[in-house]
């Protein structure tokens, strides 16, 4: 509930800053610069990913887990309800995180709507505590480069590996991937 009220808070900050002309979102789009609505969602995306990696394992150090993080772990079978459940403190860094973004990089409303509603969906996809994806997934190219359920299920019951949100990329630079996560899947 306390997340939900700091999203709330942030999304009416948003909606404010942008009526006084203070973010870079923009509605109108000519027929020159639709693409660039793609190369803005994925370049939210990996900034997003790489300060989700960043500020989620900053969290887990002894010194700010109880303040920032401790709420999420409670669960260590994860839910869809566990895809909310961030401290306060943790969802303001990831709520200023979001209103930053729109008040640097121009992005459509479109372009927006959709990051918000990717990280909504992924949120919910690798709390459910199950493979939704194929078996062959983590296999995969595409699944040793992209977070599912089984990547971020073993980050809730080995809370030292796996803190990235939608790639694997920062965790196998940082030497946080579990290096028996593929094999151990069938």
């Amino acid at each position: 509930m306390f997340s939900a009220a700091v999203f709330a808070l942030a999304a009416a900050a948003v909606l404010w800053l942008q009526a006084h002309g203070i973010t870079q979102l923009y509605t109108g789009a000519d027929a020159n610069t639709w693409w660039y609505l793609a190369v803005s969602y994925f370049l939210v995306l990996i900034l997003q990913d790489g300060m989700f990696y960043a500020t989620h394992r900053l969290f887990h150090h002894p010194a700010l887990y109880a303040a920032f993080h401790r709420g999420h772990h409670r669960s260590l079978r994860p839910t869809p309800w566990t895809s909310f459940a961030f401290d306060p403190l943790e969802a303001l860094v990831q709520a200023l995180f979001l209103v930053g973004i729109v008040m640097l990089i121009p992005l459509h409303l479109v372009t927006l709507v959709a990051v918000l509603s990717t990280m909504t969906v992924w949120a919910i996809v690798n709390h459910l505590d199950l493979e939704c994806l194929p078996c062959q997934f983590p296999h995969h190219l595409l699944g040793r480069w992209v977070i599912g359920p089984s990547h971020h299920s073993l980050h809730h019951r080995r809370v030292s590996v796996h803190f990235g949100l939608y790639f694997t990329f920062w965790d196998r630079v940082c030497g946080t991937q579990d290096g028996g996560y593929a094999s151990g899947l069938k």
